[in-house]
């Protein structure tokens, strides 16, 4: 037990410090902006109100770039050299998030409305290419670390690859809106590229940088499967989880029909699939509703398969990391963080 708290103790601190570290990265670029489009950025990110006014508050999690940064460590890379490319990181995640938004027609984000609810669409699918753009050169600035154009290139490629299948995965996801045939593969393969591909990519890509190269296929299957793990435990949270601590009402995902895996099991599974789809066919879920779909999904056992993919992927997640021959050190925070995303509650 007392080893469990000082792995925890140290993912933690290396988690803010990262996080911080990341952040500066970010704002660095993020500021050399033009005005009109910094102000946007800058409220994305949660460091400023609508009205350009310092925020404090809750920002992003920095899943990705802090992944990206543990990994470059446990190979024993620098971190300070990588800093950009896990702002790279974050940026395509943050760009994915603004489109997102238009494409759900989500009104809130983290409770504050969403870029394109104040600035309208046009401008927040432009400033979401803007952002990609940023994260382009963020990587070129690597070479100012000291990395080659070999290394800088092959990241690149990496990271191109994983937005492409980032798009790949975003067109199943809205085609699948106005569909009840999916089946649990179907989702699988939708949830691998869309939200997977982009942390398998911020795990290789670190060991990569961080002169790891015999183990970046570890890595990418150790991120894919993290990646796994993680979009189906926000799926769980999705119907099952507590305003308090994921800042959304329960059932919320449903509300909006969203396909997540638990609704696409029900669907399979529940003896009352057809109920679920006359609930899935209405424009929108009504709040009286809620407490019916919440019964079937629970009837037809949606959570506890929902969880028991989430530990499956983290086993799996954990063999590729140990797997790699990175040593037990090296590797706790990465286990520890493997651990908190399987349980996490927010």
């Amino acid at each position: 037990m007392k080893e469990q708290v000082r792995e925890l103790d140290a993912t933690l601190d290396a988690w803010t410090g990262y996080r911080n570290s990341v952040q500066n990265e970010l704002e660095g670029m993020i500021n050399g902006a033009p005005s009109s489009l910094r102000n946007i950025l800058r409220y994305h990110m949660g460091w400023e109100n609508e009205r350009g006014r310092i925020r404090q508050g809750k920002q992003g999690k920095f899943i990705r770039s802090i992944l990206h940064l543990l990994s470059c460590q446990a190979v024993g890379g620098d971190v300070a050299q990588v800093l950009p490319s896990a702002a790279a990181l974050e940026l395509v995640h943050n760009l994915s998030l603004i489109h997102d938004d238009i494409q759900d027609k989500s009104h809130q984000r983290h409770g504050r409305p969403t870029v394109w609810k104040l600035w309208g669409k046009s401008q927040a699918i432009n400033i979401g290419d803007f952002m990609f753009a940023l994260a382009s050169l963020a990587l070129l600035r690597l070479r100012d670390n000291g990395l080659s154009s070999e290394e800088i290139l092959h990241s690149l490629k990496v990271l191109t690859e994983a937005c492409k299948e980032l798009c790949e995965g975003q067109y199943l996801d809205i085609e699948f809106e106005d569909r009840v045939d999916i089946t649990v593969e179907d989702y699988l393969n939708m949830i691998r590229r869309k939200t997977a591909a982009l942390i398998a990519a911020s795990a290789s890509m670190g060991a990569y940088l961080g002169k790891g190269e015999e183990k970046v296929q570890h890595f990418h299957q150790f991120g894919e499967a993290l990646g796994m793990a993680y979009q189906i435990r926000d799926d769980i949270l999705g119907v099952w989880g507590v305003k308090k601590r994921t800042g959304k009402s329960m059932g919320e995902d449903l509300r909006q029909r969203k396909k997540t895996l638990p609704v696409v099991y029900a669907l399979s599974e529940s003896k009352d699939r057809a109920k679920l789809e006359r609930l899935y066919s209405k424009r929108r879920i009504d709040g009286g509703d809620i407490p019916l779909a919440v019964r079937i999904l629970d009837e037809s056992g949606a959570r506890d398969h929902s969880q028991n993919l989430v530990q499956e992927y983290c086993r799996q997640a954990l063999k590729q990391l140990e797997a790699s021959g990175v040593g037990r050190d090296r590797q706790a925070p990465l286990r520890q963080i493997a651990h908190s995303l399987a349980e996490r509650e927010n």
